[in-house]
């Protein structure tokens, strides 16, 4: 293990978290060969094989499942010497890797990430989104895939994280003109039984809470309709193609429904930022996450002093 290099153990892990020899070479500017020959040497000092290589993808072998988390702490490790020492010298580089939802209400993102290029211009950030939502942004965090993460509910995965809220805002049922219920104040999870549902896919974290509170509530529901973002729910609604319960951060100003009865206690969506519970956030990570807690607070703040 004396002999081994940091920057083989850089390859290794990103080959496992790309899947693919071309795609890790492309994220760490190397040419593939470089990879290839880094990889085949580590294999050789440890006198193990770490991967299955396929034409598509690559896998772990059971001694390349031994070596991923010990090799993701060695590299956290020297990442933070790293920053303990750029802090000194009064500066911080290194890549953060964000992966962010569809969308992000009350949160200025670009706003942040162009701060963090001013303050801190040797700083590269990766941004990037999960097509299965919140609990596919939790699990590539707690696998090491991501550094930092803007999520809803986080599944399995959550007790993993480290979570931060940053917005809570109530849910309410969003429904066509021309709708029997259009026009009422309030509505009550058992009389939408007969109704069909425009919603997220499995995965994100409003189809989780609505989820969750029409089983607390003993009803049932058929959804008919998945869309990756409010705007198209809002578009399909008022057409009359299903009924949808949307966070009130995506609604548009005018009527909605406020639910009642048994479930609706559950119809709150939060938006947290999270980071691993087992990995301490490097010092670009922590900036760029406080930089995005900040314009949360500041947006909140003005929403607040907006309200009627």
């Amino acid at each position: 293990m004396i002999g081994l290099e940091l920057r083989q153990l850089e390859y290794f892990v990103a080959v496992v978290e790309e899947r693919n020899f071309t795609r890790a070479a492309a994220r760490l500017h190397v040419v593939q060969s470089a990879v290839s020959a880094g990889l085949k040497a580590l294999e050789r000092q440890l006198r193990a094989e770490l991967v299955h290589r396929t034409s598509r993808e690559v896998s772990l072998t059971e001694a390349g499942r031994a070596l991923l988390p010990r090799a993701r702490d060695t590299l956290a490790a020297a990442r933070a010497a790293v920053d303990a020492v750029d802090e000194v010298r009064g500066g911080i580089q290194g890549e953060v890797r964000v992966g962010v939802m569809s969308s992000l209400p009350d949160i200025d993102l670009p706003a942040a990430l162009g701060r963090m290029r001013a303050d801190h211009p040797r700083v590269r950030v990766r941004l990037s989104h999960r097509p299965g939502g919140s609990r596919d942004l939790a699990d590539d965090l707690a696998a090491g895939r991501l550094d930092l993460a803007l999520l809803s509910e986080p599944g399995p995965a959550g007790n993993r994280l480290r979570l931060t809220p940053l917005v809570s805002v109530g849910m309410r049922l969003v429904v066509a003109p021309t709708h029997p219920l259009a026009g009422r104040g309030t509505a009550a999870l058992a009389e939408l039984a007969d109704d069909v549902f425009v919603d997220f896919p499995i995965g994100y974290g409003s189809r989780s809470i609505v989820d969750r509170a029409f089983a607390a509530a003993g009803q049932s529901r058929y959804v008919s309709v998945e869309v990756a973002n409010a705007e198209a729910a809002t578009a399909y609604v008022r057409q009359g193609l299903g009924v949808a319960i949307l966070p009130d951060a995506y609604i548009d100003p005018g009527p909605a429904l406020r639910l009642t009865g048994p479930g609706s206690d559950l119809l709150t969506w939060s938006l947290s930022l999270a980071t691993a519970r087992n990995r301490h956030p490097g010092a670009a990570t922590e900036v760029l996450a406080a930089m995005v807690e900040e314009t949360a607070l500041r947006r909140t703040a003005q929403r607040r002093r907006s309200a009627p």
